[in-house]
């Protein structure tokens, strides 16, 4: 079975970004940045995003690379004989099911909400009725599930239709699309009056909230948001690696697809602060930023049914870009590991998806008494504490480590690969700081994580 591959490097480009913006670039990063020091948040963000999530995507995409495979198979082809790095493909792949168990539903959830912009739903409501419809939502189960199955049936739909006709034609469209909403967004938000504020809270250096969270804080913070942003650890990126060709270096693709992937986080505080300001509403974090925030603030703007409609297919966009990414993982991993036919691949994963998000849906409702985090807590936040704080730096230790150890891939191997090409080049200079500080750095994350979440 000859492999696909994509037919452009922008093609590649936008899907790697596709992967890596997501619901997390809009409902938090603006909220943390804005409350860890501003500026000098964003600036320590940028940082850590060079010196440790680019390195650590530019070995996703060599060994994707060098392999031609997914990650199911992509330790197979290039691991010493008789290792067991392969094993951690198999952990990638759960990890990857997890992922979509909940952000299918969250995606459900996004377009649900610009359908009710759409028809009007929300005009005339006060601040109580907005915040109660965000609750309604959630204990209809049927609502939920609806919305959460047109995501995955019309996610899987597109993968069906081939790397080149579907997933790389419709994710070009989309993320196009995408860039030109929030731009459209911000610039609308801009001319706000008192939007001015926002931005000032937002982007100048505050050194009074840098003292009072402290600098340690800060940088922890500015460190978990850049590794996270990037969706590295569980073979994400790692297959469109597989899809392009040797004629471009890794290192600059990635700094490429990372400052993309930036600017919409960026941009996403452009079009949240000064709205929020400008009405005086102070801003949150999380589902309560989006689904009652930002709609009352909606509420109040002259033709906000319209620009309220305009955030949410914006942010429509955005999950589906993440789940159509993550979904043609899934469907590559099958392909290369069973031989199947896509279609039937995309048929037996989407009826898989359908059940599995079941959990996630249902935990706020009749699986609500199940709190597997402690009080509050939800199906949903434990799903995404697998995949966030355990799967994601968990596999990125793997895959560092596979990638300059002599008992894996070597580094030497990895720098072929990653320099092969035109751009910008990794110095071999840089093999201690890879071997040894990029590991520890991801440990140190996914240690924090871990007692962050069990230790209050």
């Amino acid at each position: 079975m000859e492999r696909e591959s994509l037919k452009s490097r922008l093609g590649f480009i936008l899907l790697s970004v596709g992967c890596a913006v997501g619901i997390g670039n809009v409902w938090r990063f603006p909220y943390v940045a804005g409350n860890y020091g501003g500026g000098l948040f964003v600036l320590f963000y940028i940082m850590f995003l060079v010196i440790m999530a680019v390195p650590i995507l530019t070995m996703e995409f060599a060994v994707g690379r060098a392999s031609q495979r997914s990650i199911m198979c992509a330790y197979q082809k290039i691991e010493p004989k008789n290792s067991k790095w392969h094993i951690h493909g198999y952990f990638a792949l759960v990890g990857n099911y997890l992922l979509m168990m909940f952000y299918t539903v969250v995606g459900g959830w996004m377009l649900y909400y610009f359908y009710k912009f759409v028809a009007g739903d929300f005009e005339g409501l006060n601040k109580d009725a907005v915040s109660g419809e965000f609750d309604k939502m959630l204990s209809e189960p049927g609502t939920v599930i609806l919305w959460t199955f047109i995501v995955i049936i019309v996610g899987f739909f597109v993968c069906s239709l081939g790397l080149q006709n579907g997933v790389e034609r419709i994710s070009k469209v989309m993320m196009i699309a995408l860039f030109a909403l929030i731009l459209i967004l911000a610039v609308h938000s801009l001319t706000l009056k008192g939007g001015l504020e926002g931005l000032k809270f937002y982007l100048v250096p505050n050194l009074d909230a840098v003292n009072e969270k402290g600098w340690l804080s800060v940088i922890v913070a500015a460190m978990n948001q850049s590794f996270f942003t990037l969706s590295i650890g569980i073979g994400s990126m790692m297959i469109f690696g597989s899809y392009i060709k040797k004629d471009r270096s890794l290192f600059g693709e990635s700094l490429t697809i990372a400052g993309l992937d930036t600017c919409v986080a960026i941009i996403a505080g452009l079009i949240i602060f000064p709205a929020c300001y400008a009405f005086g509403v102070a801003p949150d974090s999380g589902p309560s930023l989006i689904f009652i925030t930002l709609p009352n603030v909606f509420n109040n703007m002259a033709f906000g049914r319209v620009w309220g409609a305009l955030f949410f297919l914006f942010m429509s966009f955005a999950a589906f870009s993440t789940v159509i990414a993550v979904f043609e993982n899934i469907i590559s991993c099958w392909i290369d590991k069973w031989k199947l036919n896509r279609k039937l691949v995309c048929v037996i994963n989407c009826a898989m998806l359908l059940v599995l998000s079941l959990p996630c849906v249902l935990g706020f409702n009749l699986l609500s008494g199940f709190n597997p985090l402690g009080d509050g807590s939800t199906v949903l936040d434990l799903e995404d504490f697998l995949v966030s704080n355990i799967m994601l730096p968990g596999g990125s230790i793997i895959v560092t480590l596979f990638c300059t150890s002599r008992y894996g891939w070597g580094f030497d191997n990895y720098l072929a690969e990653v320099n092969c090409g035109k751009g910008l080049k990794v110095s071999p200079k840089l093999r201690i700081y890879f071997k040894w500080v990029l590991p520890i750095i991801a440990t140190i994350l996914l240690v924090n994580g871990v007692v962050a979440t069990f230790v209050k």
